[in-house]
């Protein structure tokens, strides 16, 4: 787990990832920034048994680093990376690791970050597919950076994140080795709190949000709480759009989305997933 500058949700996703451990798994606990606040919220926890590894950067070191400590460092066959603002459902670390258990070729699988009202059947069934065990999984060629679990054979094969890596990219990676990636279906719940539309958000007005707006929406120009309500709602969207077919994702036609996203954003102000 990865925390940052927000102790109301250390306090309720700190606790929530601990409880949610199985016998085996050990959680290991990076803490950016000097936040008073937000260090004495993770000080609560962190001496818990159940928090294997601790570290302390006095600087907001990103995502990067403590993924990489992570990946480096840990021995486990199984890896994840839970952020301070997302609450996996409780049998999150069961199921996923049962799926990658009986199938062998799954790479990074994860749980659904979006409400139902966002669940666009006719584009799931499209990239539903079944696999050993019964399994179903929603491909895609890369999930969201947390409540995820991966297989330790990923990383050994596809390498740690370099510096111009986003989760993403280094997904995208993973699946041009055959890694299968995507979202086990039925989805399995991740209330994401930075999503205005749950109920633990601290966003509640345009002044909340601007005050203590999250990175990505720094980076997109977002704004206002309805403009990054329509921002979550269009990366459910993309999520379930997106193509399967690798090529998709290099060469001219990935220079011709990302000009396409600079123009929007010379225009609008805007650059939006």
């Amino acid at each position: 787990m990865i925390t940052y500058d927000r102790p109301e949700y250390v306090r309720l996703s700190l606790p929530h990832l601990l409880d949610s451990c199985t016998d085996d798994a050990r959680v290991w606990l990076w803490h950016n920034g000097a936040d008073a606040a937000t260090l004495a919220a993770v000080e609560e926890f962190r001496h818990d048994p159940r928090v294997h590894r601790f570290h302390h950067s006095p600087t907001n070191a990103g995502l990067r680093e403590p993924t990489n400590w992570l990946w480096s460092e840990s021995s486990g066959d199984y890896l994840s990376k839970v952020d301070d603002d997302c609450l996996p459902d409780k049998s999150w670390l069961d199921v996923l690791r049962r799926a990658h258990e009986d199938v062998p070729e799954f790479g990074v699988i994860g749980t659904w970050r979006f409400p139902d009202s966002d669940v666009r059947q006719d584009l799931v069934d499209r990239k539903l597919a079944t696999y050993a065990g019964g399994h179903q999984l929603m491909r895609n060629h890369w999930v969201q950076g947390s409540g995820y679990l991966l297989k330790r054979a990923m990383v050994e094969r596809t390498g740690l994140l370099a510096e111009d890596d986003s989760f993403t990219s280094w997904c995208l990676k993973a699946a041009r080795l055959g890694f299968v990636n995507g979202w086990v279906y039925p989805f399995l719940p991740e209330d994401h709190l930075d999503d205005p539309r749950s109920p633990r958000t601290i966003y509640h007005t345009d002044e909340d949000f601007l005050a203590r707006r999250p990175l990505s929406a720094q980076k997109t120009g977002v704004r206002t709480v309805a403009e990054w309500t329509e921002q979550m709602k269009r990366s459910a969207h993309v999520v379930q759009a997106a193509s399967l077919d690798l090529r998709e994702y290099s060469g001219w036609r990935q220079r011709g989305r990302s000009l396409s996203k600079r123009i929007r954003r010379t225009i609008t102000g805007r650059a939006p997933w």
